[in-house]
Order: structure tokens, then sequence, then C-alpha cells
């Protein structure tokens, strides 16, 4: 049986409606950075064990790690939005699952401090470490472990929210891991940051100048061809995912609205794989030319996702939300009748 809390009896700072959509709008803001930085990380480390071989790859791996910096502040203050609206709208939920995993909870802001100054050491330490190229390479694996570390926590913290009747069986942040969905949904995460990432790279090399691509010591079409295969095959993959991570999530929330919602996004991302697939075969004079639709189509598809996100979290959570409510009233009831009693 789901444990019934009391909610704090204070009314919302503004409009509900005008709060759903703070909340899906600056978390698509924010996951949007938070998927460069990681991403940016990951194949930063992977260009430059590749580099040890062919100089050429350690030199797209330093482009990729001189955008992690940036990307890391934007997610960090865009994060801001979505954490006040969450702890608007979903209070209770939010705090229970922050005090159930508290330990690991509390651990995010050094473990944040920590990846940001290896990040800092690796990018501005890059010439003076050339000659030490394994150590400069263990940072940046130290670091992007650390961003692939910090979101699982809130990755656990958000899906304990959905999970109120097993609160009273969780016993920390590892036992938070053990539920249903965590471990596919962070899988979807981490393909996603691969995929915008990917995208990323194609933007970057579309816009470089000739002499960017000089030092690089690498053809503008292989540069963005590599960056469309980055894309490609992780958003294919996540057609694999994504149904897994969908029969994991409890079922109550599961309404025919929220599987058409997700099944909408799912079938525009067909297209988009399609023009993909396209580009890393194109010539080198083309490939490039369907960037745009490419984004505007995965664009939509993320937007979709994170409504059907959104609108299943609202139906999984709604019978234990009126219970809630229903708690609250009761307790004011008792606080006012104590009240009157006491009363001269």
């Amino acid at each position: 049986m789901s444990p019934i809390p009391k909610d704090i009896p204070l009314p919302l700072p503004a409009p509900e409606p005008f709060l759903v959509v703070l909340l899906v709008a600056f978390f698509l803001l924010h996951i949007f950075f938070v998927n460069l930085m990681v991403g940016g990380s990951l194949l930063t480390v992977f260009y430059q064990i590749k580099g040890l071989k062919d100089v050429r790859y350690d030199r797209l791996a330093h482009e990729i790690a001189n955008t992690i910096t940036v990307n890391k502040s934007l997610a960090v203050v865009l994060g801001v939005g979505p954490l006040l609206a969450i702890n608007t709208l979903y209070t209770v939920y939010f705090y229970t699952a922050n005090a159930l995993t508290g330990s690991a909870w509390l651990a995010i802001i050094p473990l944040v401090t920590m990846a940001f100054v290896l990040t800092y050491v690796h990018k501005f330490c890059w010439e003076k470490m050339a000659t030490h190229r394994r150590m400069h390479i263990a940072i940046a694996v130290c670091a992007a472990g650390l961003f692939l570390f910090i979101p699982l926590i809130f990755l656990a913290n958000i899906n304990l929210m959905l999970f109120p009747e097993r609160w009273t069986e969780v016993q920390g942040f590892f036992s938070a891991l053990l539920l249903p969905n965590v471990l596919p949904r962070y899988l979807h995460f981490l393909l996603a940051c691969l995929a915008l990432t990917g995208l990323f790279i194609v933007w970057l090399m579309r816009r470089a100048t000739p002499e960017r691509l000089t030092t690089l010591g690498m053809e503008r079409s292989e540069v963005i061809r590599l960056g469309y295969r980055w894309a490609f095959v992780p958003t294919l993959l996540q057609f694999l995912v994504g149904p897994l991570v969908m029969l994991t999530l409890p079922p109550d929330g599961l309404t025919g609205r929220v599987i058409a919602t997700i099944l909408t996004g799912a079938m525009i991302a067909l297209p988009a794989l399609i023009l993909m697939y396209g580009e890393t075969r194109s010539a080198p004079a083309t490939i490039g030319r369907r960037f745009w639709p490419v984004v505007l189509l995965i664009s939509c598809t993320v937007l979709f996702m994170a409504s059907g996100r959104h609108i299943y979290r609202e139906a999984s959570l709604a019978d234990h939300r009126e219970k809630v409510k229903a708690k609250t009233a009761q307790y004011m009831r008792a606080i006012e009748q104590t009240a009157k009693q006491a009363a001269p």
C-alpha cells in the first residue's frame, strides 16, 4: 500500500498550466545542454584515445572539448527553471524522493564541482600535457565518469517519484536504482546524448572556417559524415530502447493519450533517420544540406516525447495525488477544530 503523506497547504505562485509549460520548456532547454555536455565528454575521450595513433582525431577531440565548458555552464543555469517548477508542482513527490536518496542527492554538489574542475584542467592544459597524453586522457575519463554518474542520481530521483507504492522499500540511492525503469531510461538518455552531440558536430563543421579545417587536418565532409553517423546509429537504437522504457513504466499512467503522444514523436523521427542515412552517403559537395530539416524533425520528436513524459507523470500520480489532497484537507480540518477548541 502506498504511504499517503500530507501536502504543504500553500497556494501555487502562478496558475498551474503556466507552471506546466515552464516545466516542460525549461526542462527541454536544460536537457539539451546536458546532452551536449555528457555526449561531448564521451566523444572527447573516444577521439583522444583514437588520436594516440592518428593526431587528426586528437585535434577533433580538442574541438569538441572546447565546447564542453560552455555547454555545462548553460546546463547548470537552465537547470534552475525545471528544478523550481517541479518543486512547486510535485512538492511531496520530489522531496520524498530526495529524502529517500539523501546521501547521493547531497553528493551532487561536490560531484559537480569535481567534474567542472577536471573539465577545466583538461581543457586548459591541452598543450601543456601534450607529452603526457595518457595522463591527459585519464583526466578526461574521470570527468566523463562523473558526468555519467550525476545524471543517474537525478534520474533515480525523478523515477522514484512515480513509485509511491515502493517508497517504504527504498533504503537509499542504490536500492532506488533497482526499481523498474531506471536503467532503461538511463540508456535512453545516453543514446540521446550521443545522437544530439553528433548533430552538434555537424553544426560546428558546417560553419567552420577553412583555416579551422586546415588546423584540424580533416575535410569538412569527412567530419560532417562522422557527426551524422553518431546521430544516426543512436537514434536508430532508440527504436529498440524506447519500447523497453515504456514496458518498464508503472502501467497506471500508460493511457491512450500518453501512448499516442509518444508514438507520434517516434513516427516523426523516422523521416529524420532516412534523411540522416542519406546524408552519410552524400557526396562531399552536397553533404550537410539536409541538416535543418533533420533538426526540425528531431526537435518535434523531442517535444512530443517531453510532452508524453509529463502527461504520463500526471496520469500515473493522479489517483495518489487525490488521496494526498484528501488527507491534507482532513489534516487542515483537524487543525481548525483544535484551534476552535483551544480558543478562550
